[in-house]
C-alpha cells in the first residue's frame, strides 16, 4: 500500500519543528554549562575577595599584638626597670598588660636572651631564648611580628594550660593525605617581639608576646561575621573560615557531622599538595570535612619564609548548584511554551503561503498540458501576477539590493562603533575630571577647616612641653602629641598643595643646577649618611623654560622615596641626558632598594596611596609631583624589579625653551 505523501503545509511544519527541537536541545546543553560555569566563576571570584578580607582580619590581629608589645617596650618605666633589673616592677606591670590586652604570652629577656620575667608562669625563668627565630633578629630590626610554630616544650614553659590547648589528636578525614603521626603537640602563635633600648640606643633586653591560635576562634568567627554576615542555607552556615597548622584544623567554624567545630580534622590531599608542598594559592571547589565548598586557600608564612599553615575561606557549593537547576527548569518550561506557541503561529501563517502557490500550480498545469494560449495573467497587481512575469528580474534586484544593504550595514556598524568609542572615552574623561574636581574641593575644604585647630593644638602643646619637667610621666605623651600634630600639619599642607596647585613661574633654567641643588639639600640629612650617590650629568644640555622651585620639589620627593626604599643604605644614581629623538631632557633616579610590586605601580601617582608604614607617609608626594610634571607637559616613568631597586625617569620637553628663544 502506497503511503500518501505529506502535504507542503505538513512538511513546512515538520521542518520547523525539527529545527526548533534541535536548537532547543543545543541551547539547553550550552545554556546549562554556561550558567553553571558563570555562577561558579562568580562564586570563585567572590571567595577570592573573601580570602583577601580574611587576611586583613588575620594581619590586623598580628599587628594588634605587635603594637601592644612595641608600645609596652617603649615605655620609660619599662626601660628604667629593665636597666635596673627591678623584676618586681616589671612582673607587676607586664602581668597587668598581658591580662588587660588578652595576650596569652608576655615575657621579657635580658640583652643576651635569658628570660628574666615570665608573666604567665613566673616560676620558670632563666631559660635561653636567644636562638628563637624572631627574638634573635630583634636587636637589629627593633620590632618584628610573624606567625610561628611554638614547640610543646616552649609552651610548657609559658604554662601547661597553653600546651594542653595546643594538643590535638587527629580525626580521620575523607580525602586527607596520610601522615605518620596521629597527634599535634606544637602550637601556632601570632608572636611579636620588640627591643628595649636606653636613651643611647643600647639594647637592654627583648620583650615578646603572643596569642595562641589553637582552639582560639576569634579570627575565624570574625571573618565569618564580617564577610558572610552569618548567612545560612538550609540550616547550615553559608560561609566558613579556618586556620590550619600545616594540614590540621586548629581554629575553624566548619561544622562536622555533629554540628560541632571540626577541630582536629585535616585538609584534603589535593589542597595539601598545591598549598603546603608547592606553595600556590588554591581557588576551586574542594571537599571540606563532609561537604563540597567553593574554597580559597593560601599558605601562612613564618619569618624564615617557610610555609607553616593555611588560611582558608569557603562557601557552600549547594546554593549555586540549586540556583543553576532552578534556572534550567524555568528555561525548559519557557522553551516548551514557546515551541507550542510557534507551532500554532506556523500553522496559520502557512495558509498565506499555500493558497497563492495552489493558484500557480493550476496555471502551470494548464501550460504543461499544451494550452499554449493560456498564460499567467500579469494584469493582477498582487504577488502572483508579479511572480509570473518578473520572478527572475525581481530575484536579481533583490540580490543587488541585499548586497548594498550588507555593505551599508557594515559601514554604519563601523561608524557607530567609532562614535561609541569616542563617546565612551569622552565620558570616562569627564567622570575622571569630575572626580578630581570633587576631590580637590573636598581636600581644600577639609584642610581649611582643620588647619587652624591644628595650629592651636601645636602651639599649646609646645608651650606645655616647655613648662613641664622631663621626668613628669606626661612629658612623653606631650612629645607624641606635638609629633603627631606636626604630622597632621604636613598632611594638611600636602592636601592644600594637591587641591590648589600653584601655577608654575616659568623661567630659563639649567636642569643640572636643579638636580645638584636638590641633592645638596638632601645629602645633609641623617637618612643619607650611609647612601652612596653617583652623579652623571650631561654638560651640554640645553636650558628649558620651567619653574625651578617646583622641579626641585619633584626631585626632592623622588630622592627621599629612593632613600626610604633603601632604608638609608645603598646606592642612589642620578643622571641627566638628552633623549634619543632630541625632543626632551631625561632625569633618571635609580636606587638599590626593595623595588615596587606590579600591582602598586599602577597606583603610585594616586592621591593618598602609600606603601609606607602608618604614620610615615601621606601618599601625596608623588601625586603632587605628577601634577607638577604634567603642568610642564612632561611625564614620569617608573621601572622596578623586586629586590633589585627602582628607576624613576622624569622627561621634560624642549619645545617651551625653543619658543622662548
Amino acid at each position: 500500500m502506497r503511503l500518501r505523501p505529506f502535504s507542503l503545509r505538513t512538511k513546512i511544519i515538520l521542518m520547523f519543528l525539527i529545527v526548533i527541537i534541535i536548537g532547543g536541545l543545543l541551547s539547553l546543553s550550552f545554556g546549562s554549562k554556561l550558567i553553571k560555569n558563570t555562577l561558579i566563576d562568580q562564586a570563585q571570584a567572590k571567595v577570592k575577595h573573601d580570602l583577601a578580607a580574611a587576611w586583613m582580619v588575620f594581619n590586623e590581629k598580628l599587628n594588634y599584638v605587635k603594637e601592644i608589645v612595641r608600645l609596652t617596650a617603649e615605655r620609660e618605666s619599662i626601660k628604667e626597670a629593665t636597666k635596673n633589673n627591678n623584676k618586681d616592677i616589671l612582673f607587676r606591670y607586664l602581668s597587668r598588660v598581658r591580662e588587660e590586652y588578652g595576650l596569652d604570652v608576655l615575657t621579657l629577656t635580658d640583652s643576651t636572651g635569658i628570660v628574666i620575667v615570665r608573666t604567665r608562669n613566673p616560676g620558670v625563668i632563666g631559660d635561653d631564648q636567644s636562638q628563637d627565630e624572631i627574638i634573635k633578629l630583634v636587636p637589629k630590626k627593633g620590632v618584628l611580628a610573624y606567625p610561628q610554630i611554638v614547640p610543646r616544650e616552649e609552651l610548657i614553659k609559658e604554662g601547661k594550660d597553653l600546651a594542653d590547648q595546643a594538643y590535638m589528636e587527629f580525626i580521620d578525614t575523607p580525602k586527607a593525605a596520610p601522615r605518620p603521626e596521629n597527634k599535634e603537640t606544637n602550637g601556632m602563635m601570632l608572636k611579636a617581639a620588640s627591643s628595649i633600648v636606653d636613651e643611647r640606643g643600647n639594647h637592654l633586653g627583648t620583650l615578646y608576646g603572643g596569642i595562641l591560635l589553637n582552639r582560639n576562634y576569634e579570627i575565624v568567627d570574625r571573618v565569618k561575621e564580617t564577610v558572610y554576615k552569618g548567612e545560612k542555607y538550609k540550616g547550615r552556615d553559608k560561609g566558613t573560615a579556618t586556620i590550619f597548622q600545616h594540614d590540621l584544623r586548629i581554629s575553624t567554624n566548619v561544622p562536622n557531622e555533629k554540628g560541632e567545630r571540626a577541630i582536629g580534622t585535616r585538609v584534603s590531599k589535593e589542597v595539601n599538595n598545591a598549598v603546603l608542598i608547592e606553595g600556590n594559592p588554591w581557588i576551586d571547589r574542594a571537599f571540606v570535612v563532609n561537604l563540597w565548598y567553593i574554597t580559597a586557600y593560601e599558605p601562612i608564612i613564618n619569618i624564615n619564609n617557610k610555609i607553616i599553615g593555611i588560611l582558608y575561606v569557603g562557601m557552600l557549593e549547594k546554593p549555586y548548584l540549586d540556583i543553576t537547576n532552578r534556572v534550567m527548569r524555568t528555561f525548559i518550561i519557557i522553551a516548551s511554551l514557546c515551541v507550542v506557541l510557534l507551532l500554532v503561529i506556523l500553522y496559520f501563517s502557512t495558509t498565506r503561503i499555500i493558497n497563492p502557490l495552489q493558484k500557480m500550480v493550476v496555471a502551470t498545469q494548464k501550460i504543461s498540458a499544451g494550452d499554449l494560449t493560456h498564460k499567467v495573467e500579469v494584469s493582477s497587481k498582487d504577488e502572483i501576477g508579479y511572480l509570473a512575469d518578473s520572478f527572475n528580474q525581481m530575484t536579481a534586484d533583490l540580490e543587488a539590493a541585499n548586497e548594498k544593504l550588507i555593505e551599508w550595514g557594515k559601514t554604519l556598524e563601523k561608524k557607530v562603533e567609532e562614535r561609541t568609542k569616542e563617546l565612551t572615552e569622552m565620558q570616562a574623561h569627564l567622570i575622571q575630571s569630575e572626580k578630581l574636581a570633587s576631590l580637590g574641593k573636598l581636600a581644600a575644604g577639609v584642610a581649611h577647616e582643620i588647619n587652624n585647630p591644628l595650629g592651636g593644638i601645636l602651639i599649646y602643646s609646645h608651650l606645655l612641653l616647655e613648662d613641664i619637667d622631663k621626668n613628669n610621666p606626661h612629658y612623653e605623651n606631650l612629645k607624641k602629641i606635638v609629633k603627631e600634630t606636626s604630622r597632621c600639619k604636613d598632611i594638611v599642607k600636602g592636601l592644600l598643595e594637591f587641591a590648589r596647585p600653584k601655577e608654575p613661574e616659568m623661567s630659563l633654567i639649567s636642569i643640572n643646577d636643579i638636580a645638584e641643588k636638590s641633592l645638596s639639600i638632601m645629602e645633609r640629612q641623617a637618612l643619607f649618611q650611609n647612601i652612596k650617590i653617583k652623579k652623571t650629568y650631561t654638560s651640554d644640555l640645553p636650558k628649558i623654560v620651567a619653574d625651578s622651585a617646583q622641579l626641585q620639589q619633584v626631585f626632592m620627593n623622588v630622592i627621599i622615596n629612593a632613600a626610604e626604599a633603601m632604608e638609608g643604605n645603598g646606592i642612589l644614581a642620578l643622571s641627566t641626558s638628552l633623549s634619543r629623538d632630541g625632543t626632551c631632557i631625561e632625569v633618571k633616579f635609580s636606587d638599590t632598594g626593595h623595588g615596587i610590586m606590579e600591582e602598586d605601580k599602577k597606583r603610585l601617582f594616586e592621591p593618598f596611596f602609600t606603601t609606607k608604614e602608618v604614620g610615615k607617609g601621606t601618599g601625596l608626594g608623588l601625586a603632587i609631583s605628577y601634577s607638577i610634571i604634567q603642568k610642564h607637559h612632561g611625564t614620569i616613568e617608573v621601572k622596578s624589579e623586586l629586590g633589585k631597586g627602582s628607576t624613576f625617569t622624569v622627561k621634560l620637553p624642549l619645545t617651551e625653551e625653543r619658543e622662548h628663544e
